[in-house]
Formats: structure tokens, C-alpha cells, sequence
């Protein structure tokens, strides 16, 4: 029978879990068992009875035999290299595993001779999107990213209209049309608040309109980047000069301003410099998701709140981690839905010549295959 292994997430903050009952009974009826580590789920809300209940066998922490028999381990970030080698030979590895920054994974992977998916690289294609984690987490972090904002400012959201007088309606500027921004802007226009929005693709323009949000058209430059497989492409330097100017404006009116602008494997664009933050009122504040690839705001820091000049800065690298309940639900189907059509009769096979497969496997018995993305250099 294959097994399947739910480790408790070691990441300091981590929260989520990368399987909940509900998948693990799915699994069950795939006829495979899942070994989950006790108290994995706790943090998110779900007891160890809770999986004993839909057929999983609970293991203590230092069970070897336990590690050992595991055929696949799916897990929210990468384990550590011990647990790695706690493994045996040929088992799978599934999860976020940060290809673009763990630099000592090819090697881990190599020396343990695993396979891994990292769950980043799945290609953004229309049959991937209920396996896509990315998106999952990142409508998690768009919706709390909003929340976290209004906690933070000094004024309300909504137009209030009382015996005092009228409050006008805080105003949010999004920077980043993907998943997290449009969650962003739909639970900013839901707070009450008027919601513009930058992004480089003129083509998100009637995502952001439907939503009640008004855009701000991108700088008309030869150059404009564009989109490519789903995500932003890097701008150049002389249009982010453009778009920033053409920022400043917006931003010394707003309340609020949500970065989520980020581009896999490469530096965030930095979109608000000091000279912006300059312009900006005392008692506004940034929230930035993009702050752990560099950040899309000067100033900021990962998992910290920097007060400049009256402007709260803050750093936002681990939304997802503060709803574990629904995270870890969402993240834990996304798994669900890549694995079930590899397996057959109980027995999960890799089919690589499938393209949602092909795309995201970073390494087969050990053997490194996608050496661009996990190792500098490109070398193991």
C-alpha cells in the first residue's frame, strides 16, 4: 500500500498542514494510507482524533520506522536536510519547497536520492488551476493583507454619515493585479473603501473594473512589458521610473497602499521609493507581500512594522500562516488535485510525460532536473 507521510511543519510561524481529513480520507479511497506525525494539524485546527477518525495512523516524531516506510512526503515548506535523510531511497518530496532560494536542496535531494515537486513551478495553464497553490495562498494573503491595513490606519474604511458629520471613505492604492491585488481590491470595496489599482498589463483593466476598483492606465512606454505564462513579466528600469512618477500623485492621496507585485526567481520592483513615502500623510500605511523577494517598498522588513515619518511600513511575508484552518484546507486539495490522476490502483507513478508533472518535478530519484531554478549556478 502506498504510503503517504504529514509531517508537523518545522518553519518557524508555520502554521498549516499539508493534508486535513477531508484529503486524507480522499486518499483512503484511493487506497493508499497517510502516516500523520502527531499533532501536524493542531495549529490549524484539526486533532490527531480527527484523523484517526477518517483512517490515518498517527506516529510520534521519532518513529524511524515511520519515516522510513513513507513512499511521499507532503509537506507546506521544504524539511530540513535530517529529515530528508530520514527517508528511504526513491521517495517523493511535494510541497513549496522555494526552488528559487533554498540552494541547499539540490543537494539534499541528490545525497538522499529523492524526487521532489516543488508545487511553485506548477505551469499556470487552465488545467492546473485546482492544483494551484500559489493562487490559493495568495487570495488568503490579498484578503488579509486588507484587514491587517485597516487594524493599522487612523481612519475608517467606509463613508460614515453621522450626527457629527461625514467621514469620508478611506482611499487604497493595490500596486499588482494578480491573485492576491484582486482580493485585495474586492474586500477593500467591501470594507467600504475607494480602491485604485497599478499594474503593467493593460489586460487586467476589466478584472479591476468589474471589481469596482478604477486603474490606473500603465505608463504608454515602447518598452511595456507584458504577461507570460501567468504571471508579470520584469519590468525594465526606465518604465518603473515612469510608473513611479506616475504613482506619486495617487499615493499622496491614499490611506493605504497594498504591494503585491512580485516575479518569480527575480528581485521584487522596488514601486515606492523614499521620495514617494515622503509624499505620503502621516497615519497612512503600506502593506507589503512582496517583502521577502526584496520588497515592492523601501523600508520595509520580513515580519516587521517600520514606523517612517508618521507612515506605517509593514512586512508581510506569512499572511497565509494567519487563517491556518482555511490555508491549510485549500493547500491540502491543491496536493489532492495534482496527485490523484498519477495514481492507480493504490500506487502513485509518475506520469512525465504530463505537463502539469513535467513542469513541476525538480528532481527524480536524485537525479537534479531542473538545476536553473535550485541551484546557483545551475550546479549541484
Amino acid at each position: 500500500m502506498f504510503k503517504f507521510l504529514v509531517p508537523r511543519e518545522s518553519a518557524l510561524g508555520e502554521t498549516r498542514v499539508a493534508a486535513t481529513p477531508e484529503t486524507t480520507k480522499k486518499f483512503n479511497s484511493l487506497g493508499c494510507q497517510v502516516l500523520v506525525e502527531r499533532d501536524a494539524g493542531l495549529a490549524a485546527g484539526f486533532k490527531d482524533q480527527d484523523f484517526l477518525a477518517v483512517g490515518a495512523k498517527v506516529f510520534e516524531s521519532e518513529d524511524l520506522k515511520a519515516w522510513g516506510a513513507a513512499d511521499a512526503l507532503l509537506c507546506v515548506q521544504a524539511p530540513p536536510e535530517r529529515t530528508l535523510r530520514s527517508l528511504r531511497v526513491g521517495a517523493l518530496l511535494v510541497g513549496l519547497l522555494n526552488p528559487y532560494q533554498n540552494f541547499q536542496l539540490a543537494s539534499s535531494l541528490h545525497s538522499a536520492k529523492l524526487s521532489a515537486i516543488s508545487m511553485e513551478l506548477l505551469p499556470r495553464i487552465s488545467r492546473a488551476q485546482s492544483a494551484d497553490v500559489l493562487s490559493s495562498q495568495a487570495n488568503i494573503a490579498g484578503y488579509k493583507a486588507v484587514l491587517r491595513a485597516a487594524s493599522n490606519l487612523d481612519r475608517y474604511f467606509p463613508m460614515l454619515m453621522t450626527a457629527a458629520g461625514t467621514v469620508q471613505p478611506a482611499r487604497v492604492v493595490v500596486l499588482g493585479a494578480g491573485v492576491a491585488g484582486l482580493q485585495a481590491v474586492a474586500t477593500a470595496r467591501r470594507l467600504g473603501a475607494v480602491v485604485y489599482v497599478s499594474d503593467i498589463r493593460p489586460a487586467v483593466k476589466e478584472q479591476v473594473e468589474s471589481l469596482g476598483a478604477r486603474f490606473i492606465e500603465p505608463p504608454d512606454l515602447p518598452d511595456r512589458p507584458s504577461e507570460s505564462g501567468g504571471y508579470a513579466k520584469q519590468a525594465s528600469e526606465a518604465f518603473l521610473t515612469a510608473q513611479r512618477k506616475q504613482l506619486s500623485d495617487h499615493l499622496a492621496e491614499a490611506d493605504v497602499a497594498i504591494c503585491t507585485a512580485q516575479v518569480p526567481g527575480k528581485k521584487a520592483p522596488q514601486l515606492i521609493n523614499e521620495d514617494m513615502l515622503d509624499g505620503m500623510r502621516s497615519g497612512s500605511v503600506v502593506i507589503d507581500l512582496a517583502v521577502n523577494q526584496g520588497g515592492n517598498c523601501a523600508g520595509t522588513l520580513p515580519g516587521e512594522t517600520v514606523l517612517r515619518k508618521g507612515v506605517k511600513l509593514i512586512g508581510e511575508s506569512d499572511l497565509p500562516c494567519t487563517v491556518p484552518n482555511h490555508a491549510s484546507l485549500l493547500y491540502s486539495r491543491n496536493l489532492f488535485a495534482l496527485l490523484k490522476p498519477q495514481i492507480k490502483d493504490g500506487v502513485l507513478q509518475l506520469n512525465l510525460k504530463d505537463d502539469l508533472i513535467a513542469g513541476c518535478l525538480i528532481s527524480k530519484d536524485g537525479e537534479i532536473l531542473r538545476p536553473d531554478v535550485i541551484t546557483p549556478g545551475g550546479t549541484v
